[in-house]
Protein backbone atom coordinates (compact mmCIF):
# COMPACT_ATOMS: atom_id res chain seq x y z
CA UNK A 1 0.00 0.00 0.00
CA UNK A 2 2.88 2.37 0.80
CA UNK A 3 4.39 1.90 -2.69
CA UNK A 4 1.06 2.61 -4.39
CA UNK A 5 0.41 5.72 -2.26
CA UNK A 6 3.96 6.94 -2.89
CA UNK A 7 3.47 6.42 -6.64
CA UNK A 8 0.14 8.29 -6.62
CA UNK A 9 1.73 11.19 -4.72
CA UNK A 10 4.66 11.28 -7.19
CA UNK A 11 2.28 11.29 -10.20
CA UNK A 12 0.18 14.04 -8.61
CA UNK A 13 3.34 16.11 -7.92
CA UNK A 14 4.45 15.68 -11.52
CA UNK A 15 1.06 16.77 -12.84
CA UNK A 16 1.07 19.86 -10.62
CA UNK A 17 4.62 20.75 -11.65
CA UNK A 18 3.75 20.79 -15.32
CA UNK A 19 0.45 22.55 -14.78
CA UNK A 20 2.38 25.30 -12.96
CA UNK A 21 4.95 25.43 -15.76
CA UNK A 22 2.14 25.85 -18.32
CA UNK A 23 0.61 28.72 -16.35
CA UNK A 24 3.99 30.41 -16.01
CA UNK A 25 4.62 30.06 -19.75
CA UNK A 26 1.31 31.81 -20.49
CA UNK A 27 2.24 34.89 -18.47
CA UNK A 28 4.20 36.49 -21.33
CA UNK A 29 1.00 36.75 -23.37
CA UNK A 30 -0.13 39.90 -21.59
CA UNK A 31 3.00 41.87 -22.51
CA UNK A 32 3.04 44.26 -25.47
CA UNK A 33 5.83 42.31 -27.12
CA UNK A 34 6.41 38.61 -26.66
CA UNK A 35 5.56 35.21 -28.03
CA UNK A 36 2.18 33.63 -28.73
CA UNK A 37 1.53 30.02 -29.67
CA UNK A 38 -1.46 28.52 -31.39
CA UNK A 39 -2.87 27.46 -34.73
CA UNK A 40 -3.02 29.44 -37.97
CA UNK A 41 -6.66 29.72 -39.11
CA UNK A 42 -8.77 32.06 -41.22
CA UNK A 43 -10.36 35.06 -39.56
CA UNK A 44 -13.74 33.90 -40.88
CA UNK A 45 -14.06 31.57 -37.89
CA UNK A 46 -14.36 32.57 -34.25
CA UNK A 47 -12.59 31.19 -31.18
CA UNK A 48 -15.40 28.69 -30.43
CA UNK A 49 -15.21 27.28 -33.96
CA UNK A 50 -11.41 27.14 -33.79
CA UNK A 51 -11.59 25.33 -30.45
CA UNK A 52 -13.96 22.78 -32.02
CA UNK A 53 -11.60 22.47 -35.01
CA UNK A 54 -14.39 23.46 -37.39
CA UNK A 55 -13.74 23.21 -41.11
CA UNK A 56 -14.80 26.89 -41.28
CA UNK A 57 -11.39 27.76 -39.86
CA UNK A 58 -9.47 26.32 -42.80
CA UNK A 59 -11.93 27.33 -45.53
CA UNK A 60 -11.14 30.60 -47.29
CA UNK A 61 -14.04 33.04 -47.16
CA UNK A 62 -14.25 36.41 -48.94
CA UNK A 63 -12.22 38.97 -47.03
CA UNK A 64 -10.82 36.41 -44.57
CA UNK A 65 -7.23 36.82 -43.45
CA UNK A 66 -4.86 34.44 -41.71
CA UNK A 67 -5.09 34.68 -37.93
CA UNK A 68 -3.61 33.01 -34.88
CA UNK A 69 -5.96 31.05 -32.63
CA UNK A 70 -4.33 30.92 -29.19
CA UNK A 71 -5.85 27.76 -27.77
CA UNK A 72 -4.44 28.38 -24.29
CA UNK A 73 -6.49 31.56 -23.84
CA UNK A 74 -9.11 30.88 -26.55
CA UNK A 75 -8.30 34.17 -28.26
CA UNK A 76 -8.07 35.05 -31.96
CA UNK A 77 -5.32 37.45 -33.07
CA UNK A 78 -5.00 39.19 -36.39
CA UNK A 79 -1.57 38.91 -38.03
CA UNK A 80 0.31 41.63 -39.87
CA UNK A 81 2.04 41.22 -42.17
CA UNK A 82 0.33 38.12 -43.58
CA UNK A 83 3.36 36.79 -45.51
CA UNK A 84 5.04 34.95 -42.57
CA UNK A 85 1.82 32.94 -41.94
CA UNK A 86 1.28 32.04 -45.60
CA UNK A 87 1.69 28.31 -46.12
CA UNK A 88 1.04 27.52 -42.44
CA UNK A 89 -2.78 27.19 -42.46
CA UNK A 90 -3.74 24.62 -39.83
CA UNK A 91 -0.20 24.44 -38.41
CA UNK A 92 0.72 24.92 -34.76
CA UNK A 93 3.19 27.78 -34.55
CA UNK A 94 4.93 30.18 -32.19
CA UNK A 95 4.86 33.81 -33.25
CA UNK A 96 7.13 36.49 -31.83
CA UNK A 97 6.16 40.08 -32.28
CA UNK A 98 4.31 43.03 -30.81
CA UNK A 99 0.66 43.04 -29.79
CA UNK A 100 -1.35 46.12 -30.75
CA UNK A 101 -4.99 45.68 -29.74
CA UNK A 102 -5.94 42.25 -31.08
CA UNK A 103 -3.34 42.20 -33.87
CA UNK A 104 0.17 40.80 -33.61
CA UNK A 105 2.83 42.59 -35.65
CA UNK A 106 4.78 39.48 -36.67
CA UNK A 107 8.57 39.57 -36.24
CA UNK A 108 9.06 35.79 -36.65
CA UNK A 109 7.03 32.62 -37.00
CA UNK A 110 8.29 29.12 -36.20
CA UNK A 111 6.39 25.85 -36.55
CA UNK A 112 5.97 24.12 -33.19
CA UNK A 113 7.07 20.61 -32.53
CA UNK A 114 4.87 18.85 -30.02
CA UNK A 115 6.80 17.05 -27.31
CA UNK A 116 10.36 15.85 -27.18
CA UNK A 117 11.78 13.62 -29.89
CA UNK A 118 11.96 9.98 -28.83
CA UNK A 119 15.09 9.38 -26.76
CA UNK A 120 15.81 13.06 -26.04
CA UNK A 121 16.39 13.83 -22.38
CA UNK A 122 13.92 16.24 -20.80
CA UNK A 123 15.32 19.66 -19.92
CA UNK A 124 16.30 20.37 -16.33
CA UNK A 125 13.63 21.97 -14.18
CA UNK A 126 13.16 23.02 -10.58
CA UNK A 127 9.64 23.73 -9.31
CA UNK A 128 7.81 23.58 -5.98
CA UNK A 129 5.30 20.75 -5.49
CA UNK A 130 1.99 21.06 -3.65
CA UNK A 131 3.83 20.75 -0.31
CA UNK A 132 6.34 23.51 -1.12
CA UNK A 133 9.23 21.06 -1.64
CA UNK A 134 11.47 21.69 -4.63
CA UNK A 135 11.22 18.96 -7.25
CA UNK A 136 13.67 18.42 -10.10
CA UNK A 137 13.99 15.90 -12.90
CA UNK A 138 16.38 13.94 -10.68
CA UNK A 139 14.09 13.94 -7.62
CA UNK A 140 11.19 12.69 -9.77
CA UNK A 141 13.21 9.89 -11.38
CA UNK A 142 12.10 6.38 -10.51
CA UNK A 143 14.02 3.08 -10.64
CA UNK A 144 13.02 2.49 -14.27
CA UNK A 145 13.08 6.09 -15.44
CA UNK A 146 10.49 8.83 -15.56
CA UNK A 147 7.41 9.45 -17.67
CA UNK A 148 6.62 13.12 -18.20
CA UNK A 149 3.14 14.11 -19.30
CA UNK A 150 2.47 17.57 -20.70
CA UNK A 151 -1.07 18.89 -20.79
CA UNK A 152 -1.62 21.94 -22.94
CA UNK A 153 -4.90 23.74 -23.27
CA UNK A 154 -6.82 21.49 -20.94
CA UNK A 155 -10.37 22.81 -20.73
CA UNK A 156 -10.81 22.56 -16.96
Amino acid sequence: MYAFGHMKRRCFCTLLLFAAAGLAAGQNRTANSGAWSGTIVYSSCDADEAFAESSECTTKAPGAKLSLYDDTNRVMYGLEPQAPAAGHLGDSVTIRGTLNGDTIRVASLKPMSIGLPVGQKAPAFSLPDQFGHTQTLDTMKGRKGTVLLFFRSADW
